[in-house]
């Protein structure tokens, strides 16, 4: 059986790619691993109870409106011509504040989000960290089955949240 240089140069590349991926890994050094807990993270900056009022408020607002959506839609057929056109208008109304409230609650959140990221940072690097995870995404996936209570960074991580 011939085999030809066309059919064999992938298989070639392959193996030789195959081949020096090992060869790495296998003289690395082991890289330290923590965990954080990020709702208590997110939850420690300052702009987290700003962030829960705006949602408590949009959530009553909201609330209201999306009942007498439901209201609407509870009499089916029945709805008359004005009632299903209060209840376009009612369901534009309802976006457009969404849309508010997202847009009040976006910067703020996008600020805590930056605040935790350099704290984190700042924390694993300063105590030698390659890794760090979020300690409830590692649980609950299966990734890590257990990890000693002295990888945990997130006490440390909260006194550098700004």
């Amino acid at each position: 059986m011939k085999i030809s240089a066309k059919l064999m140069a992938p298989v070639a590349l392959a193996t030789a790619f195959g081949l020096g991926m090992v060869a790495p890994h296998a003289q690395t050094t082991a890289q330290k691993v923590a965990f954080v807990d990020i709702s208590k993270l997110l939850a420690a900056h300052s702009n987290a109870k700003a962030i829960n009022d705006i949602k408590a408020k949009a959530d009553a607002e909201l609330g209201a409106i999306d009942k007498q959506i439901k209201a609407i839609d509870a009499k089916g057929t029945n709805a008359s011509a004005a009632e299903k056109q209060t209840r376009e208008a009612l369901i534009k109304t309802i976006q457009a504040k969404a849309a508010d409230y997202d847009k009040q609650i976006d910067p703020k959140v996008t600020e805590i989000e930056q605040a935790v990221d350099k704290a984190v940072s700042a924390v694993a690097k300063s105590n030698g960290y390659g890794i760090v995870m979020d300690m409830n995404v590692a649980a609950r996936s299966g990734l890590v089955i257990y990890a000693d209570d002295s990888t945990d960074l997130t006490s440390a991580v909260v006194k550098n949240i700004k």
